[in-house]
């Protein structure tokens, strides 16, 4: 498909029309990243047979759809774009970068708030902010007013959640994210979202490194490392003929198979603690005997969760989903021949999570289970926090 190309008679240039501009364009209005690329691809689609359009025209389609979605505030934002980035942020430090309401509306929604609530608060502030008229604004400034209106929108505890996590951020520490769970109960899927939503580079899963293991160690030296995790204790040495399996039997295969995968699982978490960077390993590999494994220091933020599926039906249906997003990794067939060996794993994983206070979360919607992953963070993190709002926003 070809190219419709725009014209902005003002500068004189003419440039292809690009979704990931416009969307972005979008977000950097308020607008939540999914809904942006939804109206962008719309927008794309509209103008496919045209060979030509002035950005005057673009810009009044786009308005357009903004009013049939009645995104007020988007639209006020959209029509002044540009009008924030004139408002210099300096930070503790002395340097100075212009406002971005991405990553404002990023930190919100690393505390747990909802993108819908994050991009409230976000277009609140921005109005505050072209208002007043300021050329520079110090980033405690901005701390505190968000910190209020946060308060006075959502309440203390949406305040104080920020407040934690602004905290936080500001100490360097590295954060290290173990996410656990049986087959099929969206650890990837969830491992990248936090990560986006954070902005964490590095992720590892289990399932990677045991891949590795196998490249490395043939069959035949470790042969319960090359099968799945509910299935290695048909590997194990000590079977031979077995007629029936019993609960014992297949969680001591699993155990034998993540007692393997502990040294690599252990090896990429040091490796991120050496370097101080966050990391998030993700895999059913990760249980309480992996975790005792890492202690709480001060130098990191450790936390641990378990995902969970707790309706059958919903776990079956996301087996049966990951030969759509993953076709070579997977083999519906052999999912679902032996769902009770998964379902009795989670059974375990989830009672051994429990039993060390692990977090355990429902993943039963990826946009709620990303908002509970970031609110067990904040909590693991207000343990130890006794910080008042003008220790946070103190300017030093």
């Amino acid at each position: 498909m070809a190219k419709t190309l725009i014209t902005d008679s003002s500068e004189g240039t003419t440039t292809p029309f690009l979704r990931g501009i416009l969307t972005r364009s979008l977000t950097d209005a308020g607008l939540s990243f999914q809904r942006a690329y939804e109206l962008s691809s719309e927008i794309r689609q509209q103008i496919s047979d045209k060979s030509n359009i002035t950005t005057q025209e673009l810009r009044s389609l786009v308005l357009g759809e903004l009013r049939n979605l009645n995104e007020t505030d988007i639209i006020e934002a959209y029509e002044s774009s540009g009008q924030v980035a004139t408002i210099r942020v300096r930070n503790r430090a002395g340097e100075t970068s212009p406002f971005s309401r991405i990553e404002h509306r990023r930190s919100l929604t690393s505390t747990g708030l909802s993108a819908d609530k994050a991009t409230f608060i976000t277009q609140s502030l921005y109005h505050q902010l072209a208002d007043s008229q300021q050329e520079e604004v110090h980033s405690n400034d901005i701390g505190k007013l968000t910190y209020e209106e946060l308060k006075r929108k959502y309440g203390k505890d949406a305040a104080k959640r920020y407040l934690i996590w602004i905290d936080y951020k500001r100490s360097s520490r590295p954060l290290i994210l173990l996410i656990g769970g049986t087959t099929g109960c969206g650890k990837s899927t969830i491992a990248t979202e936090v990560a986006h939503r954070l902005g964490i580079i590095r992720t590892q899963s289990t399932d990677m490194l045991r891949e590795v293991m196998r490249m490395l160690i043939p069959e035949r030296l470790l042969p319960a490392l090359h099968t799945s995790s509910f299935n290695a204790w048909r590997k194990m040495p000590s079977i031979k003929e077995v007629k029936e399996i019993t609960e014992e039997l297949m969680i001591t295969g699993y155990l034998h198979q993540s007692e393997l995968l502990s040294v690599p699982c252990e090896a990429v978490v040091q490796r991120a603690l050496n370097e101080r960077v966050s990391l998030i390993v993700e895999g059913v590999h990760v249980h309480p005997a992996l975790i005792d494994r890492f202690e709480q220091s001060e130098d990191a933020l450790i936390v641990p969760i378990m995902l969970a599926v707790l309706k059958q039906d919903k776990l079956k249906l996301q087996l049966k989903g990951r030969g759509v997003t993953a076709p070579k990794r997977s083999e519906e067939s052999k999912y679902i021949t032996n769902f009770d060996y998964i379902w009795l794993l989670q059974s375990y994983l989830l009672s051994e999570a429990d039993n060390s206070a692990m977090h355990i979360i429902e993943n039963n919607d990826k946009e709620k289970t990303t908002d509970r992953v970031m609110r067990s963070i904040i909590e693991v993190l207000q343990n130890d926090f006794t910080a008042k709002v003008d220790d946070v926003f103190s300017i030093e």
